[in-house]
């Protein structure tokens, strides 16, 4: 009887012992190595203008309205309208998020678009970003390709339209090495060394050439201020292409280069009601920001020598921040300042196809009101486009003959995000 009752109790202790091992607290699970998430949105444009203009993607973005040309019975042939519906500027990026490396968060972003390259690859998917951050305290450094440096992601109109302001507003991506600095929680510096190859003039070489063939990238440095409501910056950039190793007729070695400087600055202000933003940019050869200008060419000895166009531009737009209903104005203007000095040829952005015409200036208004549901967003933008055409000279200018032509595009962009 004896051995029964300590053969219960030993049973007991042992089903007490493991009740109290599986009601243990378990230990907190590891924190997560890797966070991988996708991004973008499906957009579908309908697009009517009144008059043809210099364009790209089978008119989704409109650059400035084409020169008159009269038939034979005096009839302008560019002042006819044209419509259209788009959804390749559709978008999908993912973010990764990884361990740390040398005490630096990591991350990286991979997105494209289905715009094309060229008119002949539209709806086939082209990369937008492809780069790394690696995120200290207060440093941080940035590789890969992204916005060019003078293309700021707070600082952007916010209009309908897909040209988020382009000829206006530098736009654009390149492969870049990019040193940030944070001073205080406000004030920071940026510096990034970049080699353009989106939007590049071809010049009197192949495409990328003049950026491939010169041995210094385009430097570029940014001041910049943030604050709760406030974000002010200034920034100068220094570029030196080199179009040509050799001249035309293979027989000489040239190491002539277009070098050019740009200064700009930027500003915003915004609350939960509004916000208000403004951007300012003088530079020559900006022809890579898809923006007026780019060089002049004279040819002596059998080499060419260089000389940029310079170009300056601003912009200004004010917006509502309502959650549901969100007007917005836009303004912006911009102004072919030419070269210093006199060249036989001019590869420009602005010029006709024989090179005897070109844009002086160039002026749009827009607004837009976006209607807003969740995630979906419908928004109709009205938009008048003027620019002033000119005989060209020799400095890349329009100095006689000049005329004015205007665009008015009407849209309705209709965005689902995710």
């Amino acid at each position: 009887m004896k051995k029964i009752l300590m053969y219960c109790f030993l049973a007991a202790s042992f089903t007490g012992v493991a009740q109290t091992t599986t009601t243990t607290t378990a230990a907190p699970p590891a924190a997560k190595e890797w966070d991988v998430s996708l991004y973008g949105f499906i957009r579908t444009d309908y697009i009517w203008d009144t008059r043809k203009s210099a364009q790209v993607r089978e008119y989704n973005l409109n650059l400035y309205p084409l020169d008159v040309a009269l038939d034979a019975n005096g009839k302008d042939m560019n002042a006819v309208g044209q419509s259209n519906f788009l959804s390749v500027v559709s978008r999908l990026g993912v973010k990764v998020k990884g361990p740390d490396v040398w005490g630096a968060k990591m991350s990286g972003t991979l997105e494209g678009d289905f715009f094309g390259n060229t008119e002949s690859s539209i709806g086939l998917l082209r990369l937008r970003h492809a780069y790394v951050s690696m995120d200290w305290s207060k440093t941080s450094l940035t590789m890969g390709q992204t916005w060019y440096p003078t293309f700021i992601p707070e600082v952007f109109p916010g209009v309908a339209n897909f040209s988020t302001g382009i000829m206006f507003n530098p736009f654009g991506w390149a492969s870049q090495v990019k040193l940030k600095q944070n001073f205080t929680k406000e004030f920071s510096f940026a510096f990034t060394a970049y080699k353009e190859r989106e939007f590049t003039t071809t010049g009197p070489g192949t495409q990328n050439a003049a950026s491939i063939n010169s041995s210094i990238p385009s430097l570029n440095g940014v001041f910049q201020f943030k604050g709760k409501n406030l974000l002010l910056g200034a920034g100068l950039e220094y570029k030196s292409l080199q179009p040509l190793t050799q001249n035309a007729t293979n027989t000489l070695v040239t190491t002539e280069k277009v070098n050019s400087s740009t200064l700009f600055g930027y500003a915003k202000y915004a609350n939960d009601k509004f916000s208000i933003k403004a951007y300012g940019i003088s530079g020559g050869n900006l022809y890579n920001l898809v923006m007026l200008g780019g060089f002049t060419a004279s040819t002596t000895n059998g080499i060419q020598t260089y000389d940029p166009t310079k170009t300056t531009s601003f912009w200004v737009d004010i917006a509502s921040n309502g959650k549901s209903v969100a007007p917005g104005l836009f303004f912006g203007t911009t102004k072919n300042n030419g070269s210093d000095k006199a060249g036989s040829v001019a590869y420009i952005r602005g010029i006709n196809t024989t090179g005897s015409r070109v844009v002086d200036n160039v002026w749009r208004v827009s607004g837009r009101v976006d209607f807003k549901k969740n995630k979906f967003r419908v928004t109709p933008e009205l938009e008048l486009t003027s620019a002033t055409w000119g005989d060209a000279d020799a400095y890349g200018k329009a100095t006689t003959n000049l005329k004015d032509v205007s665009n008015f595009r009407a849209m309705v962009s209709c965005v689902y995000s995710f």
